[in-house]
């Protein structure tokens, strides 16, 4: 068996050793080397040629961020950015994902023992993902509660009263920066928009307030009970389903749920997705963007019966093309389209519906 070659990167000599220990721990991941700073890694990447890097933030010297900008314009690979939670750090990982990181984990709590094993789970776990990327197929995880779990499918639609338009959008890994540069061309005046990306709630305040900064649309983390307005994006809180709902007024309104994974994630694309179907039919469009896994494939192809239009990220401008590839298979797209081109048809759609 071929192992997944893994290469560390932190200032920390007990960070580097626990994070070795842990993933050497994983028959099929081989730590090759550590380095304590960018400038002893570059020759241990040249040296060893690992499938992935976990890179720490903060390190000596030049710090994780101007290192990946660096590697990812001379010789992009799979970096899993290792960071403590904080705000400030926060910032730092999500530009880190802009930059083409495909994860991020959190430094290990070497003193807290009854949350390494299920920490040790999480970062193996990562390092796999990780060393899939731009690999197909992709090996498929049985996931650990499906969406009827949370929220029963409903076959019939007679209910649903004609509102105004609203997009939903789903991703995972590389949708940091998707989701940024389709935000980046909605107008002020577009219809609301809600999302839901895999990501901590250590950082989905940050990721609202890095896109409010770059849109003409008002965006924040949703809260529960609030009423969807157009010219506004919702994002699902980090750890907690989004979900929409038609209020007394056919408005749609915002409910979030905090609870299990499904599809192994929380928030999951899915539950959005199915609630868009059953509270907004054929009045939604559906989004789906690069991610690993399927979660949203069910959830698009339910928008898409009611008569809804569906799109999916391609191939060649997904950082992963799992999410979308699973949703074309299962026959929920209308259309397949570069990224630079799902804007422009949300915007063509708004204009001639």
């Amino acid at each position: 068996m071929k192992k997944i070659k893994v290469l560390i990167i932190d200032d920390s000599a007990l960070i580097r050793q626990t994070l070795t220990t842990i993933l050497n721990s994983a028959p099929d991941i081989e730590v090759v080397a550590s380095a304590a700073d960018p400038y002893i890694a570059r020759k241990k990447i040249k040296q060893f040629n690992p499938d992935v890097l976990t890179l720490d933030v903060e390190m000596p010297r030049m710090n994780g961020l101007e290192f990946l900008e660096l590697l990812m314009r001379l010789r992009p690979m799979p970096v899993i950015m290792v960071s403590v939670f904080t705000q400030e750090n926060a910032n730092i990982t999500l530009k880190a994902l802009e930059y083409g990181a495909v994860d991020f984990i959190s430094k290990p709590q070497i003193d807290i023992a009854d949350t390494l094993e299920s920490y040790a789970t999480n970062v193996i776990n990562k390092i796999r993902l990780a060393a899939c990327v731009k690999l197909q197929p992709f090996n498929k995880i049985s996931p650990k509660y499906s969406v009827d779990v949370l929220l029963k499918k409903e076959h019939s639609n007679h209910n649903i009263k004609k509102t105004k338009k609203i997009i939903a959008i789903g991703a995972s890994i590389g949708g940091i920066e998707a989701i940024k540069l389709i935000l980046m061309q909605m107008p002020a005046n577009s219809p609301s928009i809600v999302i839901s990306q895999h990501i901590p709630a250590a950082f989905s305040s940050s990721f609202a307030s890095r896109m409010n900064q770059v849109s003409a649309m008002t965006v924040s983390e949703a809260k529960d009970g609030e009423i969807i307005q157009p010219g506004h994006v919702y994002i699902a809180p980090g750890g907690t389903h989004l979900m929409i709902q038609q209020g007394s007024k056919s408005e749609y309104v915002c409910h979030l749920h905090q609870g299990i994974l499904i599809n192994r994630y929380c928030p999951s694309v899915d539950v959005l997705f199915r609630s868009v179907a059953q509270s907004a039919g054929s009045n939604a469009i559906g989004v789906i963007l690069t991610g690993m896994g399927e979660d949203g494939a069910t959830g698009i192809k339910e928008i898409h019966d009611t008569g809804a239009i569906t799109i999916a990220q391609d191939e060649n401008t997904s950082v992963v093309w799992g999410m979308p590839n699973k949703a074309i298979e299962q026959g929920g797209i209308d259309y397949i389209l570069s990224l630079s081109d799902i804007a422009k048809k949300l915007k063509f759609l708004n204009v001639n519906s």
